[in-house]
């Protein structure tokens, strides 16, 4: 289909053309959320389901979205958005405690936000595996944002002595690998562990990293 169809203007219902908008769109993904997340997944759902989940027309589907594709773009950008602003809400309120105490309060949050609804996970570290060269490379991008928040936890923990000072990109995404796939396979019923015990086992990781075998804090 050559581009959206175009969405009505003016106000109807109390609400203005910009705020219908934004309501099919929430509509559309938290059906995306449940379709793509449970069942069937992305790859069994038609652009009809996905409609008629959201109790909306296919018509209106296309005056938001292109394509199925766009849907589970926009879903996975909002699932790590939430994420994000858990783990940013966890590190705000522990303040500028030492590294081990932070680096527990920001797995705590991203641990407990992204595991709390099996279907984030899902959306997370499988649907978005393997659908196109767009997806793999948002995908990545986004992965890039974990790994520069551990750098600067990295850096900050260095600049106050409790990290080696060294440049920590390479080991950060090493070790955001370690987190997904942890944690994916936690949710999973394959790991037999508390999620606590989850995230003290990520802690320790992050602190040998830190702090490798000879390196002593000044």
């Amino acid at each position: 289909m050559e581009g959206r169809l175009r969405s009505p203007t003016g106000r109807y219902g109390g609400k203005s053309a910009q705020e219908r908008k934004a309501e099919r769109r929430s509509r559309f993904l938290d059906a995306a959320l449940q379709l793509f997340g449970d069942t069937p997944g992305y790859r069994g759902t038609t652009v009809a389901a996905l409609s008629e989940a959201a109790g909306l027309s296919t018509r209106q589907f296309y005056e938001e979205f292109r394509t199925l594709e766009d849907v589970l773009a926009a879903l996975h950008l909002q699932v790590n958005d939430w994420a994000e602003q858990a783990v940013l809400a966890g590190a705000a309120a522990i303040g500028d405690a030492p590294i081990a105490e932070r680096a527990a309060a920001i797995f705590r949050a991203y641990a407990a936000h992204v595991t709390a609804d099996p279907r984030r996970v899902r959306i997370t570290f499988v649907e978005i595996i393997g659908v196109s060269p767009r997806l793999e490379e948002q995908r990545l991008a986004r992965r890039s944002r974990w790994v520069d928040l551990i750098c600067a936890e990295a850096r900050a923990a260095a600049d106050r002595g409790e990290a080696a000072p060294r440049d920590y990109r390479l080991a950060a995404t090493a070790f955001i690998g370690s987190v997904n796939g942890l944690l994916h396979d936690w949710s999973a019923g394959w790991v037999a562990a508390t999620l606590d015990e989850v995230v003290e086992e990520l802690v320790r990781q992050l602190l040998s990293m830190l702090r490798p075998v000879g390196w002593e804090a000044a």
